[in-house]
């Protein structure tokens, strides 16, 4: 007796069916199957890249006081001291070499100082001089990932002078604290030096204030027109938080290597000076949110920025600088005494009322906010690099 072929066919249907079902999955995606398994995926959504400004990256990039630093480096190689205020600072470091001559002499065609080197002490000083001048010259120049460098360039030292072997590892937690009036009746004092690096700013005092701003310092963070007065005193006396604290400063003009070349026989403790490619990293990304500020709040052309800061002159703060040294040395980053108030003193330890024209806080105000809420936002820095999560204290 045969058997009914209904069966065979069924089967033979049904196998047709899920294979064109399955089929159809595969190619377009989507149906029941589709969402069971959609149920346990992780769907990763990749964050876009920031759109940079490129009319506001291209002017940053460029330095308005350039070729007038060129120009002023090759003068002070040449030995050449003419102007007023080189040869009031040469005057004043020839001070403490008593016999050392130089005799102005003057021409039809130049007028400079010639020196008559006659002290050994005095020799040895120009050739660091000119030593350090030009190879601080000569490595200025962007380079993007140099925030990489700067455990290397900074906390190796620093390491060294306190008696520790230097480590790659970064500091567990700085704080970098500010010179703004807002810090009085902070109570920021203890929270503060409970940090391991504590970064204070151009000799900011501390003395009657340890309540808000602390007492502890790590490193001394200072512009090198504080050194240049420093530079005046005898012994070149320039240690208000104590002979061990390590201190850094930015070139402010190439004339002030005289100050640093004497200062630093005499300093205790490490006297660095920041790397000219980190300068000029922090010059354009304070530049950028400048440029930018200007634009969507006056409405102005870009044009009109350089009259309203100084143009040449304009450059970053010792605080927006400090800042960037505790991004590429520290794990964590602590703000404090940053900002401004109408009630407030510009500084906490001086009766200072205007701001200089030569910064802009707001944008750097605003640069301080993206290292909180939208790191992605700073530009010019590698990618290569991470920034470290950071908190600003109000």
């Amino acid at each position: 007796m045969k058997r009914p072929l209904r069966p065979v066919f069924t089967i033979l249907l049904l196998t047709i069916l899920a294979v064109t079902l399955i089929f159809r999955i595969a190619v377009h995606g989507g149906g029941f199957f589709a969402s069971l398994e959609l149920e346990n995926k992780i769907v990763i959504v990749e964050e876009q890249a920031p759109v940079f400004n490129s009319t506001f990256l291209k002017l940053a990039a460029i330095d308005l006081g350039e070729e007038k630093s060129k120009q002023e480096i090759e003068r002070l190689l040449e030995g050449n001291f003419d102007s007023p205020g080189r040869h009031r600072t040469f005057a004043s470091w020839r001070r403490f070499h008593h016999d050392a001559r130089s005799r102005l002499s003057s021409s039809s065609s130049s007028s400079g100082i010639s020196m008559t080197l006659r002290s050994p002490m005095f020799y040895r000083y120009w050739l660091d001089f000119r030593r350090n001048l030009n190879d601080w010259a000569r490595k200025k120049k962007f380079q993007s990932d140099v925030m990489n460098d700067l455990v290397r360039l900074v906390k190796h030292s620093i390491d060294k002078h306190n008696g520790l072997i230097g480590s790659d590892k970064k500091y567990e937690s700085c704080a970098v604290v500010g010179n703004s009036g807002i810090l009085l009746n902070s109570n920021y004092g203890d929270l503060i030096d409970s940090h391991e690096m504590v970064i204070r700013l151009n000799n900011a005092r501390i003395e009657r204030y340890e309540q808000h701003v602390g007492s502890k310092t790590s490193l001394s963070f200072v512009n090198s027109n504080i050194l240049h007065l420093c530079a005046r005193r005898e012994g070149c006396f320039c240690h208000p938080y104590g002979e061990n604290v390590p201190m850094i400063m930015y070139i402010c003009q190439p004339m002030h290597f005289l100050d640093y070349t004497r200062c630093n026989g005499s300093h205790k403790a490490p006297l660095l000076i920041t790397d000219p490619r980190f300068d000029m990293l922090c010059s354009r990304i304070v530049k950028y949110y400048s440029l930018k500020g200007f634009v969507e709040e006056t409405g102005k052309s870009l044009e009109e920025w350089g009259s309203a800061h100084e143009g040449s002159l304009f450059h970053y703060s010792s605080g927006m600088q400090a800042v960037m040294l505790s991004l590429g040395i520290c794990d964590k980053v602590s703000i404090f005494g940053f900002g401004k108030s109408a009630a407030a003193k510009h500084h906490y330890h001086t009766n200072q009322k205007a701001e200089l024209h030569l910064h802009d806080y707001n944008a750097e105000y605003v640069f301080y906010h993206d290292l909180v809420k939208n790191q992605r936002a700073v530009p010019f820095i590698s990618d290569k690099f991470k920034i470290p999560p950071v908190v600003v204290h109000h």
